[in-house]
């Protein structure tokens, strides 16, 4: 039997939303469900989701706003409606390659045990153009490969390009919640990777979308202050663990040396 994978999708803005849902219907691979959630949208989020009739797709409402601050709750949120084996959460403003599904199951097919995916990413403009490539990764890495590229090379990471295996997901309490999700994609993804690894595709399978409207361009700038603080500390503790490997090792003591520095950089970056 095929994977089933849940798309979530966290909704408040309409500008995309028509666009990213066509993209989840374009995939190659039939076997998913889409999990549209209204965050208690001003916006006429209803008319554009309930305008879709295939019954893989699923619409609620919330009744409260969770907000920009809260984001992460409702990720979770979205995570808890979810029937999947695996799950993606993606901005409303994203896009999937249309064979993103199949090489996620491709890859799950070569490496069962690994309870997280990437997918390599284009960065596209507000109309859609092509900004740039993230790079390519190896098709198999370790959590601390992981976070040792995020700080030595800043690669370049979003929630949507990230496939989890949903009963891991759950287990560890869900995606881990930062104020504004400043730095929760990160996190969520290194004890994901810690258990077995993380697998990457070797083609590009998700478009994230850089925009005016998006949380990463406002500033909110104590939140995600205190964010970046939180997000350093659990670093902290995750470089107590034991290296595994040489290569490894050589990881922990980059990051351990340059972990201030990252830190303070990150704090510039929201402060000026």
């Amino acid at each position: 039997m095929s994977t089933f994978f849940s798309i979530l999708l966290p909704a408040y803005k309409c500008r995309y939303l028509k666009e990213c849902i066509d993209s989840v219907m374009a995939q190659t691979y039939s076997n998913w469900e889409l999990v549209i959630v209204n965050d208690a949208s001003p916006e006429d989020i209803e008319s554009i989701a309930l305008s879709y009739t295939d019954k893989r797709i699923r619409y609620f409402r919330n009744e409260k706003n969770f907000g920009a601050k809260r984001i992460v709750e409702q990720w979770n949120h979205c995570l808890r409606l979810a029937k999947g084996e695996y799950v993606i959460c993606m901005g409303d403003d994203d896009r999937l390659k249309p064979d993103c599904l199949d090489q996620y199951a491709q890859l799950i097919a070569r490496y069962p045990d690994v309870a997280i995916l990437h997918g390599q990413t284009d960065i596209i403009d507000e109309q859609g153009g092509l900004l740039r490539h993230t790079p390519m990764r190896p098709e198999i890495e370790s959590a601390m490969s992981l976070l040792y590229h995020r700080i030595a090379d800043r690669r370049p990471q979003f929630i949507g390009d990230f496939c989890y295996r949903t009963e891991e997901l759950r287990t560890m309490g869900g995606f881990f919640y930062l104020p504004y999700a400043w730095g929760s994609d990160d996190i969520s993804a290194i004890r994901a990777a810690d258990l077995h690894g993380i697998a990457n595709t070797q083609e590009t399978v998700f478009e994230y979308r850089d925009n005016n409207a998006s949380i990463t361009r406002h500033p909110y700038v104590a939140g995600k202050l205190c964010a970046i603080i939180k997000e350093s500390l659990w670093i902290c503790k995750f470089l107590r663990k034991p290296a595994d490997n040489e290569q490894d090792k050589q990881y922990r003591r980059y990051v351990r040396r340059h972990l201030v520095t990252h830190t303070a950089r990150k704090c510039y970056y929201i402060l000026f």
